[in-house]
């Protein structure tokens, strides 16, 4: 005989536990712990002479290459970040802040895939289907061959997409936390019914060998709501990030098993829907103002994609016990670290200073490559020296204020020149694995901090920081 048992559940981590609490111990948050409720079967055992079913063993080919077919929507942006296209049975989780543009992301994919004879079917668990069409007429896709439905019930959704005529290759799902399995006590959007909904209908779009994309929700994190499971349950994660008051989206691959990870695809938000970008170098770098102290053009590294962006740091005296430090699109206790090494290794006072540094165009920079770029903009802003217009900057700075090597410089270089940048600062190369024979660029390599302030001109005293 079934009994039911009570377990407590943290919407935003999934952490359970056996008892309510107003704060979860887990991920520290307030008021998100619900209970739960489900009937379970008493263990048996496996000692009973029923015997389970054998399971097929598949040798490990040698010396065979594995390539997968996948379905191309012909928007380059969205098939990088994929990995070269969807591939068939996959499941997809792409999340981020409301009104970002996700809906209108997946409406022109499918619309671009149903273009090209694939079969999609679109799940809206918020909108009706005229709500949809009326989207698809403003981006002028009113008359494509897509398959609608508002639907939350995953037993109805699963069962019309086994009985379909039509051999079904593309299921969105938008989104789900709004879908429910019936078969469980507790409302659309908890633990329970968020994971056990994903569950099935991977199960099945497994089986069918059809492919999945999931809607997520984000919380105040920006982080997936829901389970962590929920991440690992699929194969791809993507994340569409942006700023409202910018006219471009990034669309990141966060895990891939299918592609790479940390590629990115730039779009641009217009009237008609969302353009990709195909240079976005140029546009990151459009509204750049070359005589301004403070500015440095930092040459990153996006997945395989280079990447040029602007850094801009502003350094004003603070009248604080404890002066300000704001960042936006790079992390805060790496500005704090390379404060630290031009106080010590250099003998740049910023103790006193607020100092406020911005990734300019709303993106994202992760990788430590930034240090010297966010530096040589340090430096430019406390001497209020404009850098070289010219010039990029990019390397790792450690704490002893030696600059370190960085992957893919060649690349870096490559993409500068493309732009009309002449000179980079940059660490050594490694001869054998980067060259800059193929640029024009001219390259400035440096082992420590130091030589980047002399080559910027700068020499501040010892003893009081001034310049």
């Amino acid at each position: 005989m079934a009994k039911v048992q009570k377990s407590y559940v943290c919407n935003n981590c999934g952490s359970i536990s056996t008892r309510w609490a107003g704060k979860c111990d887990a991920c520290n948050e307030w008021n998100t712990i619900t209970e739960e409720i489900s009937e379970v079967s008493v263990p048996k055992g496996l000692s009973g002479k029923q015997k389970g079913r054998l399971i097929e063993f598949v040798n490990l080919p040698a010396g065979t290459s594995c390539t997968y077919p996948r379905l191309l929507t012909r928007i380059s942006e969205f098939d990088r970040v994929t990995g070269g296209g969807i591939v068939p049975g996959a499941a997809i989780l792409i999340g981020g802040d409301p009104g970002i543009g996700k809906s209108t992301l997946l409406l022109q994919s499918v619309c671009a895939l149903t273009k090209n004879n694939v079969s999609c079917v679109y799940i809206s668990g918020e909108e009706s289907t005229d709500q949809i069409h009326m989207r698809a007429i403003r981006l002028g896709l009113g008359n494509t061959p897509v398959k609608l439905a508002a639907a939350t019930n995953v037993r109805d959704i699963l069962e019309s997409v086994k009985t379909s005529k039509d051999k079904i290759q593309l299921l969105i799902i938008d989104s789900i936390q709004t879908m429910y399995v019936d078969s469980i006590d507790s409302a659309p959007g908890t633990v329970t019914q968020v994971r056990t909904s994903a569950q099935e209908i991977i199960r099945t779009a497994k089986l069918k060998g059809i492919s999945v994309v999931f809607v997520g929700h984000v919380t105040k994190d920006g982080q997936i709501a829901g389970p962590r499971v929920l991440e690992h349950l699929v194969d791809t994660v993507l994340y569409f990030e942006g700023d409202r008051s910018h006219h471009f989206r990034i669309l990141r691959a966060v895990k891939n098993r299918f592609g790479p990870t940390d590629e990115i695809g730039v779009f641009e938000m217009a009237e008609q829907g969302l353009i990709e970008v195909d240079n976005p170098s140029a546009l990151f770098l459009s509204q750049r103002h070359e005589d301004a102290a403070g500015s440095a053009v930092l040459a990153a590294l996006e997945g395989t994609r280079p990447l040029l962006v602007e850094v801009q740091a502003l350094v004003a005296p603070s009248s604080l016990a404890s002066p300000r430090r704001s960042v936006l699109g790079w992390d805060n206790n790496r500005l704090a670290m390379i404060v630290a090494v031009l106080e010590t290794r250099c003998g740049i006072k910023l103790s006193n200073y607020d100092i406020f540094l911005n990734i300019a165009g709303g993106i994202r920079i992760n990788e430590p490559a930034a240090d010297l770029a966010v530096a040589a903009a340090l430096i430019s802003a406390i001497s209020n020296l404009p850098l070289p217009a010219n010039t990029v900057f990019f390397g790792e700075i450690g704490l002893a204020g030696e600059v370190r090597q960085v992957a893919q410089a060649d690349l870096r270089l490559k993409e500068s020149s493309k732009l009309g940048f002449e000179r980079a600062t940059i660490p050594v190369l490694q001869k054998k694995k980067a060259s800059n024979k193929n640029t024009v660029i001219t390259v400035n390599e440096i082992t420590h901090i130091n030589k980047l302030a002399e080559i910027l001109g700068v020499n501040p005293n010892r003893e009081d920081g001034s310049f």
